[in-house]
């Protein structure tokens, strides 16, 4: 594994759009963001191709590669963070420079469609990348403190950091009244399977981490723990193939725990659903399965390693947690 430097003040942050473009965020959000990294330290730059757009609000393959390129060859670059999600970065990964990748490592950090470059760069170069808030992200002007706690603890310090659970979490549509926010009381984490465990940290967004499977993108299982999420355009059923789909990999037994992280309101994933459709795979009997974490396409979100080392456990009387060891 390659651990990539840790962040300190003044250094630069550069900004891509590997997925959907910087032209979908809004200016209000883009000020609150910008300040905030101004505020942590980081300087902001932008890629040449990062507002860009198409029919599908995205850029060309050949402008997404050309910004990803660039932004690891600057030696002045330190963090490339992406600006959201979408639906289109595993396009990129036949053509990615890995080894330029490999020998120019920096912390990169996204989540939900960004998976499929995290998981991918990880497994063909070692690098550990970063599941967390994306640039848009930093512009929610409510609730963000958490999110900016363990973004802070993963990627500028270099001690182990238990994940606390938040006080409160929310999913509703920030970004369209900042002002006007539904937050829900955090029950805390559900243990789904009792146990203790130590692994490698792989996973994400589920839907794409599956894309990897069968490719030469996906990382192996073999001592890992899976953190694992996925978004509103799920549902108990859809999850319950697409779990079904992981397990079913030839190395799915050298997998040692998994963490789910917190549903979407509009899944209608709850506790419920999750118990049954665990209870329903014999592979997963004897392994610690924690739910309802802080990660995910919810508010707030921790900041995680891909690549990076767990310990979870999960004990009767409902005792749980989870430390990052390695980051």
């Amino acid at each position: 594994m390659i651990f990539p430097s840790k962040l300190k003040r003044n250094d630069e942050m550069r900004i891509i759009s590997p997925a959907m473009s910087l032209s979908i965020i809004s200016e209000s959000v883009r000020e609150i963001a910008n300040r905030r990294f101004e505020e942590i330290g980081l300087k902001i730059s932008f890629s040449e191709h990062s507002e860009e757009s198409d029919e599908v609000k995205s850029s060309s393959i050949e402008s997404r590669i050309e910004d990803f390129h660039e932004a690891f060859k600057n030696p002045s670059v330190k963090i490339v963070m992406t600006t959201i999600g979408g639906f289109n970065s595993n396009q990129l990964l036949p053509i990615l420079d890995y080894e330029l990748i490999k020998n120019n490592p920096k912390i990169i950090c996204g989540y939900s469609d960004i998976t499929a470059l995290s998981n991918a760069i990880y497994a063909k170069t070692g690098l550990v990348t970063y599941s967390g808030p994306s640039y848009s992200s930093f512009g929610e002007e409510i609730g963000f403190e958490y999110t900016l706690e363990y973004f802070k603890k993963c990627l500028f310090n270099e001690e182990p950091f238990e994940i606390v659970r938040s006080l409160a979490w929310s999913n509703d549509k920030w970004y369209m009244n900042q002002k006007d926010r539904n937050f829900t009381k955090n029950e805390g984490l559900w243990i789904l399977n009792e146990g203790e465990a130590r692994g490698i940290i792989v996973g994400g967004n589920l839907c794409t981490l599956n894309l990897l499977q069968g490719t030469e993108f996906m990382p192996e299982l073999d001592g890992t723990i899976l953190f694992l999420e996925d978004d509103a355009s799920t549902n108990a059923n859809l999850f319950d193939r697409d779990l079904e789909s992981l397990t079913q990999l030839p190395k799915f037994g050298g997998v040692r725990g998994i963490v789910f992280g917190r549903f979407e309101n509009e899944s209608k994933m709850s506790r419920k659903n999750l118990e049954r459709i665990i209870s329903g795979k014999k592979k997963l009997n004897n392994i610690p399965i924690i739910g309802n974490a802080d990660f995910g396409h919810i508010e707030p979100k921790v900041t995680f390693p891909i690549g990076g080392i767990a310990e979870i456990k999960a004990k009767k009387m409902g005792i749980a947690s989870i430390r990052i060891i390695e980051h």
